[in-house]
């Protein structure tokens, strides 16, 4: 019985492709560093041992980076006592292989070149993986696959090829953990023993906290009406200026304590936080200019701060129903695209989830703190997050708030590296007052009336930042003062008084 001709022609069917790599640009370019150690300062890019397509060449440079890393000089000799037994450099010709990579001395006319051409094939055969996971995944048509959660995946596996940060999940040994510590205590002692991450611009703040630090998540909470949307303005205006004066002062980024910002907006829009700003920085009210309310000399103290404002690297985003997967998104945009190092996002509650927990509200509210701790984790910068607090703070004689007080508590307090709490008393004292006396009103009401006027002059501009929370150092809060005028919270005057002291 005669076979059915294949449908599938032997030309239809594709070769099988080696993973793109040039081990001989790898061997030459680890020879130009065995002859010249100094070719690996000239570097413009981060070549570590993983963008080596062969493993023995892979070992070979970690090799060289430790010795580099301890001050030594690093050639064939230097290197023989850690080769000696290694089984697959026998099988290139043991130790001998060493001495070879140095024997033309070709990768000295063009080290950069081949540098970039090792590290542009790893991106490559990063990009290869990615593919092939994603066609796998796409392949799969099981109830359980949801599509939305899928390409919030790849779009994550792109932005690690594109940041040539593949490989930044993989376990790191100790060393390297360590010389990240140590730049980080290095940045604090630099910066006169307060700041070793990211500044807020408030020195008694700094103090309290050594700054704002990568891969953190913050919360930041308080009832309304206390200013938390204010004081997260003021800090990603601090942060935003402070890099664009560092840089003018041709400090390099990576030393600066500044940071490029994204804020996204889901309760105000762009324009109405662009008032704020301008407001605090020209020092006329924010009422008087959405009024127009204003003299002639206060617009043209207006349009300075403005053309001051004009290059601020703050981004504000002010699409309103984010889900956490739109703003990670968009979050890895900002940061490949501008190098933001700072997001702020106002507020929690208004974010979305995925839409599996949009039956249980406090499933979905874990879902988004997880998904924004893992945002500042995934891009290595500070996440400042708002939240709502609970109506239980009205029902305390001391309005304080608590931990307890965060709505959906557990799981953003479990999330939160800190939580901070706006608190300011004159809020609540002005709220109290009685009423205004006549001459035929009694003594005591006259009286009444006075206690509430003193006590008002006491609390009038004063605020408090509670640290509930805090996973570097200990809990306290920190006394500021509060211009609500033009929304700005600043350093008290009185040193003793802006002390942030511990509980």
């Amino acid at each position: 019985m005669a076979t059915a001709p294949s449908l599938i022609r032997d030309a239809d069917v594709p070769a099988i492709r080696a993973l793109p790599s040039n081990v001989e640009a790898e061997a030459a370019f680890l020879g130009a560093v065995l002859i010249d150690n100094r070719v690996i300062e000239e570097l413009q890019i981060q070549l570590t041992p993983r963008h080596f397509f062969e493993p023995v060449h892979a070992r070979i440079y970690e090799r060289i980076m430790q010795l580099l890393d301890r001050k030594a000089v690093v050639t064939p000799v230097t290197l023989r006592p850690y080769f000696d037994a290694d089984e697959s450099l026998k099988e290139l010709g043991g130790v001998a292989y060493l001495a070879r990579l140095t024997a033309d001395g070709q990768g000295l006319l063009a080290p950069r070149e081949l540098a970039e051409q090792i590290y542009d094939l790893a991106l490559l055969r990063e990009l290869v993986s990615v593919g092939r996971g994603l066609v796998e995944g796409a392949m799969d048509t099981s109830e359980s696959v949801e599509p939305m959660q899928q390409i919030e995946q790849a779009e994550a596996s792109l932005y690690k090829v594109a940041e040539g940060a593949a490989g930044a999940n993989e376990a790191k040994n100790f060393g390297a953990a360590t010389r990240v510590a140590i730049a980080s205590i290095e940045k604090a002692f630099n910066s006169g023993g307060h700041i070793s991450g990211k500044t807020t611009g408030l020195n008694s703040v700094n103090e309290k906290i050594g700054g704002l630090h990568d891969s953190d998540l913050i919360i930041l909470a308080g009832r309304p009406g206390m200013g938390k949307t204010s004081l997260a303005t003021n800090i990603a205006f601090n942060a935003a200026d402070r890099l664009r004066r560092d840089i003018a002062d041709g400090i390099p980024i990576e030393q600066s304590v500044g940071a490029a910002c994204a804020f996204f907006s889901l309760e105000m829009s762009a324009d109405q936080l662009a008032t704020r700003i301008l407001a605090e920085q020209s020092g006329i009210s924010s009422e008087a200019l959405r009024m127009g309310k204003i003299s002639r000399e206060d617009f043209q103290q207006l349009s300075f701060a403005s053309q001051r404002l004009a290059e601020l690297p703050l981004f504000i985003d002010d699409t309103p129903a984010l889900t956490i997967a739109a703003l990670r998104t968009r979050s890895r945009r900002l940061k490949r695209r501008h190098n933001i190092g700072l997001i702020v996002v106002d507020y929690l509650q208004l974010l979305q989830g995925t839409g599996r927990a949009n039956d249980n509200r406090v499933n979905e509210i874990s879902e988004i703190s997880r998904g924004l701790k893992t945002l500042a984790k995934e891009l290595q910068l500070p996440v400042i997050a708002l939240s709502q607090l609970s109506r239980a703070v009205e029902q305390r004689e001391d309005k304080r708030p608590m931990l307890s007080d965060l709505r959906e508590s557990g799981s953003i307090e479990q999330d939160a590296d800190m939580v901070w709490f706006v608190y300011r008393e004159d809020y609540y004292v002005k709220a109290t007052e009685p009423k205004y006396p006549t001459e035929t009103d009694p003594p005591d009401v006259h009286t009444k009336w006075e206690a509430w006027r003193e006590k008002m002059e006491q609390v009038t501009g004063l605020s408090e930042l509670l640290i509930a929370k805090q996973r570097h150092g200990a809990t306290g809060k920190v006394r500021m003062r509060f211009e609500a005028r033009i929304t700005r919270f600043s350093d008290l005057a009185d040193d003793s008084m802006a002390h942030a002291y511990d509980d």
